[in-house]
């Protein structure tokens, strides 16, 4: 019997197939086991396997309603792998259309429905409206007609829905799970959109959530949202990957806006792209703005960590401190595998001068994300400090961070924050530049920076920060 968790209403109603009302409606009518993390609301739940099983075999569960079959079983032959089952077909083969079998309870809805969807199509185009699958947007709207969806095959299909499990962990080792995954449904399909969309996420997130550089990471994850675009350019998902990859990699903040917006024409209800456009707002210091996008990204699902981890900083940097680390101690709390409010209330430590709150936060996403080198560094920082306060604490540090910044373990911005809070205002500067030439991110927050307060009204530094709002080339 399996343990696995499940992550939402949707992945729950799946195991049981079953609709997310009903499942939703067995919890309050017949005691159906679901759990809810502190901070997330009530939209944010989850349920285990086994829990569910044992729930059906007991007596609140009997006179289900016709549709619920009991958790689904994968088939013997399916490919090995802890994430869940989508009710995909089978991918060791493709069965000819002749050898198609329907499945009692489940695929002759799937039927009923296409040729509802087909005899709408027909009627409506009879009376001069446009077919499904065709929209327009904007003001060039009578120009813009959208195509038909492509439809991916089943083995690439079910291979997205893997990579989407392991990606949505947002672990180190679970967004290279993604990769391979995304990587098979390209494989699969070249054709599927959201394929590469699913790849450029990965390469969007793994420079964050992992020791990958910039540097190797924003140049995948722009190139596979281009393809995306160019494969389905009223894929809203597509451009929201596009927007992200601009921002960081192409330091292009009027073109990653404009793609935001493109994606929130095509779909007002896409989470990542709120969620993402909120983000980039508050880097351009918009706080109130980021604060609205964020809320709308909450909304729209509850249950998301990240969302809700980024939450937590926005209101930090939006001036309030207190409900910021409530909302962030809560999620260490309920997802001790996420990174994110580790990082988060490390920063924000940091920032108000509590740097034994800062050292502890920071030991602990190091480890979370396998960083040596910025667990060492950490430790060091953490030992000089209670030697001779934070002075001491930056120069414990500065040795070990040249020691891994030539080892490409260490960005030169970090490195260039340390010099400045030491008074080496010369090395700060000749870092930053290295930082620029290395297309660092951070740099696009280097004017709101504590680190780099002392360096403000030099000329060099003011130089610098004009040419980081200025779009770089690929």
């Amino acid at each position: 019997m399996t343990s696995q968790r499940l992550d939402s209403w949707k992945e729950i109603a799946v195991f049981l197939r079953c609709g997310e009302r009903t499942v939703k409606r067995w919890e309050k009518e017949r005691g159906l086991p679901v759990h809810r993390v502190p901070g997330g609301g009530r939209g944010r739940v989850f349920a285990y396997a086994e829990e569910l099983t044992t729930w059906l075999q007991s007596s609140r569960s009997l006179a289900l309603e016709p549709d619920a079959a009991g958790p689904y079983v994968p088939e013997s032959n399916a490919p090995e792998s802890d994430a869940p089952e989508f009710y995909v077909p089978d991918v060791s083969s493709d069965p000819p259309k002749s050898s198609l079998r329907i499945r009692p309870g489940y695929e002759w809805r799937v039927a009923v429905g296409l040729l509802a969807i087909v005899i709408v199509s027909v009627g409506l185009l009879l009376r001069g409206f446009p077919p499904f699958g065709k929209v327009t947007i904007g003001s060039a709207a009578s120009n813009r007609v959208a195509p038909p969806p492509h439809v991916p095959t089943p083995a690439a299909e079910k291979l997205y829905l893997q990579g989407r499990y392991y990606w949505d962990k947002r672990t180190p080792d679970d967004l290279n799970k993604a990769v391979d995954f995304f990587t098979q449904a390209i494989v699969r399909d070249p054709s599927y959109a959201k394929a590469y969309v699913g790849l450029a996420d990965c390469y969007n997130l793994l420079r964050e959530f992992s020791a990958m550089p910039a540097r190797d990471a924003h140049p995948r994850a722009l190139a596979a949202a281009r393809k995306a675009v160019e494969l389905d350019d009223f894929s809203s998902e597509a451009h929201t990957s596009l927007a992200f990859a601009t921002l960081y990699w192409k330091w292009d903040a009027a073109g990653a806006e404009r793609e935001f917006k493109r994606a929130l024409a095509l779909d007002p209800s896409n989470v990542r792209a709120h969620h993402w456009y909120a983000t980039s707002l508050s880097a351009w210091g918009r706080r109130q703005e980021a604060l609205t996008q964020i809320d709308l990204a909450q909304k729209l699902e509850p249950s998301s960590i990240a969302i809700l981890a980024d939450k937590g900083l926005l209101l930090y940097l939006a001036g309030q401190l207190d409900p910021a680390v409530a909302l962030l101690r809560q999620l260490e709390t309920s997802e001790p595998s996420f990174a994110g409010p580790h990082r988060y209330l490390a920063d924000i430590f940091f920032r108000g001068g509590d740097y034994l709150k800062y050292c502890a936060e920071r030991k602990q996403m190091a480890l979370l994300m396998h960083d040596d080198a910025d667990l060492a560094i950490t430790k060091a920082a953490e030992k000089g400090f209670a030697a001779g306060g934070e002075r001491a604490m930056f120069e414990a540090m500065l040795p070990l961070q040249k020691e891994y910044f030539k080892q490409g373990a260490v960005t030169a911005t970090a490195l260039a924050g340390t010099c400045a809070r030491l008074g080496r205002k010369a090395e700060a500067l000749d870092y930053l530049e290295v930082a620029y030439d290395k297309r660092e991110e951070m740099l696009l927050i280097a004017q709101s920076d504590p680190n780099f307060l002392s360096l403000r009204g030099y000329p060099e530094f003011e130089a610098l920060m004009v040419r980081i709002h200025t779009p770089r080339p690929d």
